[in-house]
């Protein structure tokens, strides 16, 4: 079995029964990540994770991990800053434009359609969000991000993420960014994660599951806690029986 994906809305591991880079497609299982339950998974060689389409999983033999370069493709949409990049222009829903905080005192801008506002600050791993603008298309939403991004951050990293796990948010801070706003709604996030010792930054993919935060799972294994970067998982072959990594203790107890 590979590791060929993972799902940030309902938090799951998208694995394949590929052994080949012969191209066909082959089906694809969802492991649901669900607090309480555990994974049981040895992680072996990597490999590009080929694709994931609606037919299924096609393989890819290439050495570079998580994608080859045939594989690797970024959203076009990711990149545009009001001019657009396509041939033709087709994002003509309502769009938010949103601003995002990370604990403790991380803060970014963003834009989504309208109707998965919720949605993509949740597959974020945001821990408060606030919907300051909605605009009639994708284009007008990504102008005014790259006009705030000036002063306001567009992007968080994962290891800015998983510091921030366990802490809380500066509302101080956060209260400061809205003043400058009018906030059409704000969200406040709890993922369940009830943490009291420092997350170690591993991959692995063993262990009882505690929750998921965006991209970053968090798990109990022999006594320590350790968040897992779901994307670091991603062309790993995989079978049952645990790991047999020697892992780093918990960092213990937060201050």
């Amino acid at each position: 079995m590979q590791i060929v994906g993972y799902d940030t809305v309902d938090a799951g591991l998208l694995l394949s029964d590929a052994t080949d880079g012969s191209g066909d497609a082959v089906g694809v299982e969802y492991v649901p990540l669900d607090p309480g339950t555990t994974l049981d998974y040895r992680l072996g060689d990597r490999r590009c994770a080929g694709v994931v389409t609606d037919d299924g999983h096609r393989p890819c033999d290439a050495a570079a991990a998580p994608h080859c370069p045939v594989h690797d493709s970024t959203w076009v949409c990711a990149r545009c800053t009001g001019t657009c990049l396509k041939d033709e222009m087709d994002c003509f829903d309502d769009h938010a434009v949103y601003l995002a905080a990370f604990a403790p005192d991380t803060f970014k801008v963003g834009v989504t359609k309208r109707h998965r506002l919720e949605t993509r600050l949740r597959e974020q791993g945001a821990d408060r969000g606030a919907h300051v603008r909605t605009v009639e298309n994708g284009r007008i939403a990504r102008e005014i991000e790259a006009g705030l991004a000036g002063w306001i951050p567009d992007r968080v990293r994962i290891p800015t993420k998983r510091a921030g796990l366990g802490r809380s948010v500066d509302e101080a801070a956060w209260e400061a960014l809205l003043d400058d706003f009018d906030p059409i709604e704000t969200f406040d996030f709890d993922y369940g994660l009830d943490l009291s010792e420092r997350p170690v930054a591993e991959t692995l993919a063993s262990g009882r599951i505690r929750g998921a935060k965006g991209r970053l799972l968090v798990l109990d294994l022999a006594g320590s806690t350790y968040a897992v970067d779901l994307r670091a998982l991603v062309g790993y072959e995989v079978r049952t029986g645990g790991t047999d990594r020697r892992l780093q203790s918990s960092l213990g107890a937060f201050g």
